[in-house]
């Protein structure tokens, strides 16, 4: 096993009290942070089972490289994001060029180029199964509108965080996340769980705490589901409700055990997207050891720590991830995540101005 880069979970009280930042920006980088911190901490893990993450690292507590047998990510360095990342700021950027549009054909473009730039450099880190489905009905001639009706994974959830900051709370938050979700998940399914991460990365953004974030997440999530495509598929938002109560009753232990065994970690957006609302749910005073957590899970982990991660960083800012790990992210991916914040919470309030 590898050395951890970073300090164990606790370490969250180290973040930066340098210059505050204004309260909207501070929370749009926090999303922006938590997604890539809870990336990059899933980033050796996903796709084991638990059964192997335990064999090889016991609890993921930092950074840590991934061995050279890792399935997706073979022999990538410590901190180093995965597709969760490198798709959102590929949204961001889309936003931006779109002043809050994205155009569909362009989208499947960028999406095409992002796959070619992966096969070019080594990784084996490409595009999901809807998305790849919905990019080789796209080249055999389907439309954008009918390319995605079929993608019911957690694709759409794992780069909507975007969205969340550019789109302020209100009636064009759903349309926004249909629009970025409708070329590789068309459908209520990849739509709701969505749905619900935008949302609650928005409320978080105009200062919502968790609770009133993961509220926000319910009801999109029931909205989204009556948007797209109709699939067979139990509902996100009904799930996470039903399972909460259960969550709650257990210990750090057995609530891990729960969300592995029960409620799921696979790809798919009914299990993935609603343990990270679960783990947002348990972890909401304690986000570095809920991400922590989420990449020791097994399954998905990159894609359950980035979501839960854009969650809490939104609610509670970036000053929640501690500096040293900050840097290394931003160092390992050469990434501007504070920049790009600014630049979505710019257009956000050029959007608000609109309405």
């Amino acid at each position: 096993m590898s050395t951890p880069t970073t300090p164990t979970a606790s370490a969250g009280a180290a973040a930066s009290t340098s210059t505050e930042p204004h309260p909207a920006l501070d929370r749009a980088h926090g999303a922006l942070l938590g997604l890539a911190l809870g990336d990059a901490l899933g980033m050796p893990t996903q796709s084991l089972s638990r059964e192997a993450v335990r064999e090889r690292y016991g609890r993921i507590t930092g950074f840590v490289d991934a061995a050279p047998d890792q399935p997706i990510a073979p022999g990538m360095p410590a901190g180093s994001v995965t597709d969760d990342t490198e798709q959102a700021v590929l949204v961001a950027e889309l936003l931006l060029v779109g002043e809050g549009s994205i155009d569909p054909d362009d989208f499947a473009a960028a999406l095409v180029d992002w796959e070619q730039t992966m096969i070019l450099r080594g990784s084996r880190d490409l595009l999901g199964p809807s998305t790849k489905a919905a990019i080789t009905a796209l080249q055999n001639g389907a439309s954008t509108a009918e390319a995605g009706r079929y993608g019911t994974t957690n694709g759409a959830a794992m780069r909507v965080t975007p969205v969340g900051i550019a789109t302020p709370p209100g009636a064009l938050l759903l349309p926004a996340v249909v629009e970025s979700s409708q070329v590789t998940h068309a459908t209520g399914l990849g739509i709701s769980g969505a749905a619900a991460i935008a949302a609650g990365v928005s409320a978080g953004v105009d200062g919502a705490d968790v609770g009133a974030a993961l509220d926000a997440a319910v009801a999109a999530a029931r909205a989204g589901a009556r948007e797209g495509g109709w699939v067979a598929g139990a509902s996100v938002a009904e799930r996470y409700l039903a399972l909460l109560p259960l969550a709650r009753a257990l210990d750090d232990d057995a609530f891990a055990d729960f969300l592995y065994d029960v409620v799921g970690t696979s790809v798919q957006s009914q299990e993935s997207v609603v343990s990270a609302l679960l783990l947002v749910d348990r972890y909401r005073h304690t986000p570095v050891e809920g991400l922590c957590v989420a990449a020791s899970l097994g399954g998905d982990t990159d894609t359950v720590a980035a979501v839960a991660g854009a969650l809490l960083g939104a609610c509670h800012g970036a000053r929640a991830f501690p500096d040293a790990e900050v840097a290394t992210l931003e160092r390992v991916n050469h990434l501007s995540l504070r920049t790009l914040a600014e630049r979505l919470l710019a257009l956000r309030e050029r959007t608000r101005s609109r309405t």
